[in-house]
């Protein structure tokens, strides 16, 4: 099958939605299908054999610390030439505007998949009168596909109430192979604590973005005074993090990948996840893959991921304290370890291959509708 992939993001971006598309393009090319990414263009246009075809990408005022690609005629005239016998249009909203355009214009099979609580963004950034224009925008879009995918239940039912057509479930994934308790280094130790690795290490990975709720977390810094915080990413939200958790035993790493990742995860002791806003949240797998205990904000797509006190501890954002009651519950030895070797059991029976192995088969069903139509 010939499959043409337009995503708002790819490398060297690191995001749960790159992790995904990597890890199912990799499955797709050992089965013999042939991929082109069309993305933004980042300066990367190659992975692991598929061509990455790059559109001029600019930083958005709204969020200035990453580039983005506007809709371009040249989409239309790539899908021309490749081709493809399916578009796969990865969270419409930007770039994907021009992969939903011509994609139907060409009459081409399609799929759209959700992955960014775009909407829920609007609150955190004080522009709630946008909410209804944003989900008219992306019902508009979705809902010229064939086939939508979104990464949880819970959204499944948001989309759903949104009067998106065709919804369904992409499962999550993880890379068992890359993370683990084994890539602990006492090298990564000494620098996600500042060098001083005797302390507890909290870890955050992800976006330093407002959305994420990260602020929650200096309460625990203030009570815990042998307790260290490593944030891992970055983001708009960078500046004002690094002077909000100024004289804390906070340390910015910026973005981390690969083997270096995985070391950041397997050398900390605690997993921190504090947003509500996420549509899954792929790191709170890669954390359990690592034998990591978890705080998590309770959400729909977090109760899918965690069982409250048996593969992690939930805490609501919203009650004061709230973190900080759920982080002490880990203090005690006993607890910790089971939820670490729950949570670690759980990981090592997900992987890449069934959700690889679902979408090819979303993709087969979006081609025999077509061809039935014709």
């Amino acid at each position: 099958m010939k499959i043409a992939i337009i995503t708002e993001t790819f490398l060297p971006s690191t995001d749960g939605i790159v992790t995904r598309l990597c890890a199912t393009i990799r499955w797709l090319q050992e089965r013999g299908h042939d991929i082109t990414v069309i993305a933004p263009d980042l300066g990367v246009y190659d992975y692991n054999g598929t061509k990455i075809e790059g559109i001029r990408a600019r930083p958005f005022f709204l969020y200035p610390s990453k580039e983005f690609a506007m809709p371009s005629r040249r989409v239309g005239a790539l899908l021309r030439r490749l081709q493809p016998d399916l578009v796969h249009v990865v969270n419409p909203a930007i770039l994907g505007v021009a992969g939903i355009y011509y994609g139907r214009s060409l009459r081409l099979p399609m799929v759209a998949s959700y992955h960014t609580h775009i909407p829920k963004y609007a609150d955190y950034y004080r522009l709630p009168f946008l909410k209804p224009i944003l989900w008219w925008w992306l019902r508009l879009l979705h809902n010229r596909a064939d086939l939508n995918l979104c990464t949880s239940e819970s959204v499944k039912s948001e989309l759903i109430s949104q009067r998106f057509h065709n919804v369904h479930l992409w499962k999550r994934g993880v890379d068992t192979d890359r993370f683990g308790p084994q890539h602990r280094d006492e090298d990564m130790r000494k620098l996600i604590t500042g060098g001083r690795p005797d302390k507890t290490v909290m870890l955050y990975v992800g976006r330093l973005a407002a959305e994420k709720g990260i602020e929650q977390i200096r309460e625990v810094l203030a009570s815990s005074p042998d307790t260290c915080l490593a944030l891992v990413g970055d983001g708009p939200h960078r500046a004002f993090l690094e002077n909000y958790f100024q004289g804390t035993n906070t340390i910015f790493t910026g973005y981390m990948h690969g083997e270096q990742l995985a070391k950041a995860y397997a050398s900390s002791d605690l997993f921190i996840f504090p947003s509500t806003t996420e549509t899954l949240g792929l790191v709170i797998l890669e954390a359990m893959a690592s034998g990591l205990p978890i705080v998590a904000g309770r959400s729909g797509p977090t109760c899918e991921q965690i069982e409250d006190g048996v593969t992690g501890v939930l805490f609501d954002a919203d009650r004061p304290g709230g973190l900080k009651e759920a982080v002490s519950k880990l203090s005690d030895d006993g607890l910790r370890g089971l939820i670490s070797r729950n949570a670690y059991e759980l990981a090592g029976r997900v992987s890449w291959n069934e959700p690889s192995g679902q979408l090819l088969d979303y993709y087969k069903l979006v081609l025999q509708e077509k061809k039935r139509k014709s």
